[in-house]
């Protein structure tokens, strides 16, 4: 995608999916476009129609911070979207070739992880796996060090079977990822990934011309895992402070229900496995 149509393809995504009665407008006859019409949006928003269109094509990069709160209040966007489209209309330095960033997790941060006792891992600032701890890997084996979280929720089933609420996990981490590369899509990592996955699953080429864009969360989890059974988890994600990104992955259950009691079993397998290897071995 090119800076040229960043603003106008995030303009056109979003007006597609708001409903003329969602914003108070009568609707007659049958309408050939999704969502608001282009002079519909400009109407609402105080601009001309014919301005609005060079928004969109591209032929307006620079719209004032005033014309764009008053675009977002019309795409009902919240603060997150909001602060995305300031960005897209905020002026760019010129793009220079870079290396894809090397991430590096605070080392208190990497020991908190192991020492926790819950299912607890770091993710980057383009969801790759950083640091993980076992009991996390055991609770979803791609859950590995190197291992993308966007590549395996969409391209691997194993991962799919364990969350059987993928189908509606999967546009949010789309969202969530949006939120955290910003409006620097061109960075080499993201344009990698971002073709891989494209061309392998039409479920994230869907999520991903949505443009929709929200922040990182705490959400409840369920999973199905082949060991211990059902789990209705918390899902826990915090800020690593003095990083691009960076977040800190953390599985927790209500104290005293059956999930509790299933991931204090899953956990005493992990902390048996490396016993009965080293048993194994031959003296």
């Amino acid at each position: 995608m090119t800076d040229d149509r960043r603003l106008g393809d995030y303009l056109r995504a979003r007006r597609e999916l708001v409903l003329p009665e969602d914003v108070g407008l009568q609707v007659f006859g049958v309408r050939r476009v999704p969502g608001l019409r282009r002079e519909e949006v400009a109407m609402l928003a105080g601009i001309s129609s014919d301005y609005y269109l060079r928004l969109e094509q591209g032929r307006d990069r620079n719209p004032s911070v005033q014309v764009l709160e008053a675009l977002a209040r019309v795409l009902q966007l919240d603060p997150t979207a909001t602060e995305y489209l300031l960005t897209l209309g905020a002026p760019r330095p010129r793009s220079r070739s870079r290396r894809p960033r090397r991430e590096t997790v605070p080392p208190e941060i990497a020991q908190l992880v192991q020492v926790i006792g819950l299912p607890a891992f770091v993710e980057g600032r383009y969801l790759d796996v950083l640091v993980t701890n076992p009991l996390a890997t055991a609770l979803q084996p791609n859950v590995r060090v190197g291992e993308n979280r966007l590549r395996s929720l969409f391209l691997d089933p194993a991962e799919r079977a364990v969350l059987p609420e993928c189908t509606e996990l999967a546009p949010q981490m789309v969202a969530g990822f949006r939120a955290r590369v910003g409006n620097d899509i061109d960075d080499p990592r993201v344009v990698e990934l971002v073709g891989e996955l494209s061309l392998k699953s039409e479920e994230f080429r869907q999520a991903w011309a949505r443009h929709d864009v929200k922040a990182v969360r705490s959400k409840p989890v369920r999973m199905q895992h082949p060991l211990v059974g059902d789990l209705d988890l918390r899902l826990a994600k915090l800020a690593v402070e003095g990083t691009d990104g960076q977040t800190l992955v953390v599985h927790h259950a209500e104290p005293g229900t059956d999930t509790a009691e299933r991931l204090a079993l899953l956990a005493s397998l992990v902390a048996e496995a490396p016993a009965e290897h080293a048993a194994s071995r031959p003296t």
